[in-house]
């Protein structure tokens, strides 16, 4: 008798052990759906800087409308100034300045277009703004001042007024925050005087723009110590990483 008790002991085991055997009450786990792939986002694509070195080897003095629709005409480009202590001319600075900013900002992430890498080029105002209209975001325009007052110093930059009669008016206000960032910039890097913002519709270069623009006058070609100053790569590099800094600035208030 217990030979037999033991021996079905043993048989309901076994059967227990094989597949769909046992308790009525079990079930099988659900089958595990397969992981979801993550999303990720496309990361936004890079703002386009133009820069515009301001001037060129030989100035144009034909005539060009001022802005759009307008009878009012100035010459299509000027040689600009030059150095009293160095007399570098102010296209020569303004290529080099132009194209140190160009490396900072490829650096900081921006795709950047160059208006001009050479001297020896013939481009207007108005020619220069639309370079700018086909694929910028921020037109960067880069000078150097002058004045009778050899003691006159520091930098200063321009935008359009907010009654300007061109089309660049609807945008004055992102042009007057480029203005004031680059120009805070600037002055934060360099040490210099900050001047003001200048605001005005006399600037062919400004009024044909279709993007924000700021004229940048980094400082006073007639002044000598402000002269050797601007010409010096140390100071070079303090107002590139200051123009850059504006510019970081800029996008990041106008992102939204």
């Amino acid at each position: 008798m217990k030979r037999t008790v033991f021996s079905l002991l043993a048989c309901c085991l076994f059967l227990a052990c094989l597949p769909g055997c046992g308790s009525s009450t079990a079930q099988e786990s659900p089958a595990q759906e397969p992981a979801a792939e993550a999303v990720t986002a496309d990361p936004p694509a890079p703002k386009t800087v133009v820069i515009d070195p301001g001037h060129q080897a030989r100035a144009n003095t034909d005539q060009e409308p001022i802005g759009p629709g307008s009878v009012e005409t100035k010459m299509k480009v000027t040689g600009g100034t030059a150095g009293v202590a160095t007399g570098i001319p102010e296209y020569e600075l303004t290529l080099t300045v132009s194209q140190l900013l160009r490396d900072e900002l490829t650096a900081r992430g921006y795709q950047v277009v160059m208006v001009r890498e050479d001297h020896d080029v013939n481009l207007s105002n108005r020619e220069r703004a639309d370079i700018a209209n086909q694929s910028g975001d921020i037109f960067l325009r880069i000078h150097a001042n002058g004045s009778e007052d050899s003691s006159a110093s520091g930098s200063m930059t321009l935008c359009p007024t907010a009654q300007s009669p061109y089309p660049i008016g609807v945008l004055y206000s992102q042009c007057r925050l480029l203005s004031d960032l680059v120009l805070d910039g600037l002055a934060t890097a360099t040490g210099a005087k900050a001047l003001s913002v200048w605001e005005t519709d006399t600037m062919s270069g400004i009024n044909w723009c279709q993007i924000p623009v700021t004229i940048v006058e980094m400082g006073f070609l007639s002044n000598p110590q402000e002269d050797v100053l601007l010409n010096s790569p140390d100071y070079q590099a303090d107002i590139v990483t200051g123009i850059a800094n504006g510019v970081d600035k800029y996008f990041a208030q106008t992102a939204s």
